[in-house]
């Protein structure tokens, strides 16, 4: 341990040493799922840092109550960023979605670093994707001078 007068080396090899073994016994306890790390990895290299982030304000798998004798619903999801509401249902068939209000933009729907498939958007602000989401997914948007880029979610 440090003298009186704050030596405090022995502490800070001590507490090194401590770390060490916990990260250790973290990696054999409660080691990381396999391909988390990559998936880390692959999100990161797709942000963009200029980017407002839209925020989840929706989630049928978590919001809304069940319908009786609907089996497989599709998912609602709906997204805020400012004055922008992003509307999207995710189905086995793909994404059908809305920008309230309409306006121009281009739409990617992420997936991971080299898949970014383009949706098109009509005057009414109506986008349709006929590929659903695999794994992780977010949508970027881009209006104007501004990017917009969605929470991900799990498809």
């Amino acid at each position: 341990m440090g003298d009186a007068l704050g030596d405090t080396s022995d502490d800070a090899g001590f507490e090194e040493d401590l770390l060490e073994e916990l990260r250790g016994a973290a990696a054999v306890l409660d080691p990381l799922p396999a391909g988390l790390l990559q998936l880390a990895m692959d999100a990161y290299l797709l942000h963009d840092l200029d980017a407002r982030v839209a925020e989840l304000t929706f989630d049928s798998l978590v919001d809304a109550i069940p319908v009786r004798g609907v089996e497989d619903p599709p998912r609602m999801l709906t997204f805020q960023a400012g004055e922008l509401t992003v509307d999207v249902e995710v189905t086995d068939d793909g994404l059908l979605g809305q920008l309230l209000p309409p306006q121009p933009a281009r739409i990617e729907v992420l997936g991971g670093p080299a898949t970014a498939h383009p949706l098109t958007v009509d005057a009414m602000g109506r986008f349709a994707g006929d590929t659903p989401p695999a794994g992780p997914f977010a949508l970027r948007l881009r209006t104007g001078g501004d990017v917009i880029v969605t929470e991900w979610l799990r498809a």
